[in-house]
């Protein structure tokens, strides 16, 4: 194999770095820096340009562009005479593609992975794209030609390097500046509420449920809006909406049958055809609605799918010492595209009985919609159709169906786990991890499972212990030489909230004065233009300030998960329900108050920040669970299955510093066994009845604005 340089010398800065995606471009041949000072300075000695790449190694379009694209010898060459070559890994280094995203952005109107840039030496974009193969193909300019081009533009015509560049400064700075349209007067919270709503109900595929057409993501923020919304207006469209979006992705190959856990997206609009790669990213947030879903409405299929999910998320991401990964891989060899998640009839065959094979056929819509594109032999293994609507097809009575259809998914788990697996990034981000134990938590206290709690407090004990100090907040990433990254808003806010909801399951205040110090942080740090909190802190940040990260930006969108100043909002409001502190609603709403100017007609990336506006109306509820015996013990199990946006359940009055309003603590007492439900300050009369605490919450709380 070529070597990276005529010394060897991108193939060695790469082969050691944390980062897998940066080590499995170490034998490229390719002249790779790291991101850091050293190519923007050799960029300046030499005036070339500099070729920035930033992917990822769950990223399937990487892969290819690694395998075809830069692992060829006169790609190779020309990037060699002409560029100095820098690669990314956007897990490790998201300030850095947050920034390059949006200038890419600006220029072509599309972003994404891998994300091609060609910067000046002061790191400003003057051209850029997203997947260029070697040679022109599938529509797209080979990049052979791009390379030789805009070395032309460089040498030839500095000037429209630097015009492009200026235009994406301007165009930028007309996004991010104050809209000259919106009067000095902060528009009103109902105003966001009912936009995000409506715009929510437009983009509603009434098919296939979910937001928008192929390729179609999930936007679990938009589900937990859905469903304040319909509690807090008993808006019962928005509730069905709900319901039919998660029972949808559920059911679909976007979520994995058979290993349990959610893909990216999918390619179609109907769910069937997964993006295969499966990222704590995405199942944190999808699990918690999930749970949420269970809670709302009682379906058995979103049981079984936060099961599922749970066990990827344990059994694949886990980390022996603790803690959780960040993603697995979509393929397992070069050229592969998701042959570990699918099946050929052949396979099935073999593996099954007849009967067997006949029920999961029709179950799973073998050689239905789920066909690879590529390769229509291959199948996505998808809900087609109900267990009990197969066997009556095939006149098997329902109970036996239901025990065959157990016994061939063991045997289909069980084959593949035998193939080659997947490369599985066990590297531990806080963000994520925090965004893990924030829905593990809530997912042990519905399944009432010790087990998954003990392992959400290992996760944060870890990360406590290793990356984490009072005045400086959590790192991004705990690697096996220590802890690095620290002053990023989006681990802070993500790890706040998983902290919160440990403290609350636990009554452990370790975990709460954690929560409380890093919202200090936030708050001290953070702070930026109008109120916002920018993404790095600047006396915090530990990496270099080169290129683009001299400009703070301010995440204020879900994209499409909840974004870190919605989530500092929000981490606010959980915390004051669980503390009855009173700060913490006047935080949440002076961040809501900086973030309505700015995310305007968001709609469905505004999701995060018209939840917070809403739940700030909204009362929070808190059970407290009395009295001891079987009695008691199914009021609790009961409590712990029921819904509200913003419930706390304690089994007895919780000890300090988990505080209750004086009303609420003046109503508890007594040996009898009974749940106190209050919202707010305001207790209704004492439940006895198991079944009856759903309906209290769903039918007494509601928003206090009209």
């Amino acid at each position: 194999m070529s070597s990276a340089s005529p010394d060897g010398r991108g193939a060695h800065r790469l082969a050691r770095s944390r980062s897998a995606y940066l080590r499995s471009a170490s034998e490229q041949p390719i002249d790779w820096h790291p991101w850091g000072p050293e190519p923007f300075e050799l960029a300046v000695r030499t005036g070339r340009p500099i070729l920035l790449d930033i992917g990822a190694v769950w990223c399937h379009w990487c892969h290819v562009m690694d395998e075809g694209t830069y692992s060829d010898p006169e790609v190779a060459r020309l990037i060699l005479q002409h560029f100095v070559a820098v690669k990314v890994d956007r897990d490790e280094h998201p300030e850095v593609d947050r920034r390059y995203q949006r200038q890419v952005s600006a220029l072509t109107g599309q972003g994404g992975w891998p994300l091609t840039a060609f910067l000046t030496s002061a790191g400003e974009v003057f051209l850029g794209g997203t997947y260029f193969p070697a040679q022109d193909a599938m529509g797209r300019p080979g990049f052979r030609r791009v390379l030789k081009e805009v070395a032309r533009i460089w040498r030839e015509e500095p000037g429209r390097a630097r015009e492009n560049a200026g235009a994406i400064r301007a165009a930028l700075a007309r996004v991010e500046g104050p809209d000259p349209t919106v009067s000095a007067r902060p528009p009103a919270a109902a105003g966001l509420i009912a936009s995000v709503h409506e715009q929510l109900h437009q983009s509603y595929d009434g098919v296939n449920g979910g937001f928008g057409f192929a390729p179609k993501f999930p936007h679990p923020t938009a589900v937990s809006f859905l469903l304040w919304h319909a509690f807090a207006r008993g808006d019962e469209v928005s509730a069905s909406r709900a319901r039919e979006t998660l029972m949808r992705m559920v059911d679909g190959g976007f979520y994995d049958q058979i290993g349990g856990g959610f893909h990216r997206y999918a390619v179609d609009e109907g769910w069937h055809i997964p993006h295969f790669e499966k990222m704590a990213a995405d199942n944190a947030p999808l699990l918690g609605a999930l749970v949420d879903g269970a809670r709302r409405f009682g379906d058995g299929r979103f049981v079984e799918a936060i099961d599922g999910t749970v066990g990827w998320i344990r059994g694949v991401l886990g980390v022996p010492e603790g803690g959780y990964g960040a993603s697995q891989d979509a393929d397992n060899a070069p050229g592969d595209d998701g042959s570990y998640f699918t099946w050929s009839r052949p396979e099935l065959k073999a593996l099954l009985a007849p009967e067997e094979l006949k029920l999961v056929g029709r179950v799973f819509g073998v050689g239905a919609d789920g066909r690879m594109p590529h390769d229509p032999d291959r199948n996505v293994l998808y809900r087609l159709q109900p267990i009990a609507d197969a066997a009556a097809g095939l006149e098997l009575p329902a109970g036996s169906a239901e025990r065959l259809f157990a016994a061939a998914v063991d045997k289909l788990r069980t084959a593949r786990d035998a193939r080659p697996t997947p490369f599985i990034d066990r590297a531990r981000y806080a963000n994520l991890n925090g965004a893990l134990i924030r829905a593990l938590v809530p997912a042990a206290r519905l399944r009432g499972d010790p087990t998954l709690l003990a392992d959400a407090r290992r996760a944060a004990d870890l990360f406590l212990r290793s990356a984490y100090a009072p005045d400086r907040g959590v790192a991004h990433l705990l690697g096996p030489d220590g802890a690095t990254g620290f002053g990023h808003l989006d681990d802070q806010a993500e790890f706040a909230l998983g902290l919160i909801e440990l403290a609350g399951a636990t009554l452990d205040p370790s975990y709460l004065e954690a929560a409380t110090s890093i919202l200090a942080v936030v708050d001290r740090e953070f702070p930026g233009d109008s109120g916002l909190l920018r993404d790095l802190a600047p006396r915090l940040y530990d990496g270099p300030v080169i290129g683009a990260l001299a400009e703070p930006t301010y995440p204020i969108e879900d994209n499409p998960h909840l974004a870190a100043n919605a989530a500092v909002a929000l981490a606010h409001l959980r915390c004051s329900a669980l503390t009855d502190r009173p700060g913490g609603p006047g935080r949440a709403r002076e961040l809501v108050a900086a973030l309505l100017p700015r995310v305007g007609d968001g709609g469905l990336f505004s999701a995060g920040t018209a939840l917070a506006a809403g739940l700030l109306d909204t009362d929070p509820a808190r059970i407290v669970v009395e009295g001891t015996g079987a009695a008691a013990d199914r009021l609790a199990r009961a409590a712990e299955g029921a819904w509200h946006p913003n419930l706390w359940v304690f089994r007895g009055v919780p000890p300090e510093p988990f505080a209750l309003p004086e009303e609420v603590r003046a109503q508890s007492g007594g040996g009898a066994a009974r749940a106190l439900v209050c919202f707010g300050t305001r207790c209704l009369p004492p439940v006895t009845d198991p079944g009856e605490l759903a309906r209290v919450l769903l039918a007494a709380g509601r928003a206090t604005v009209p």
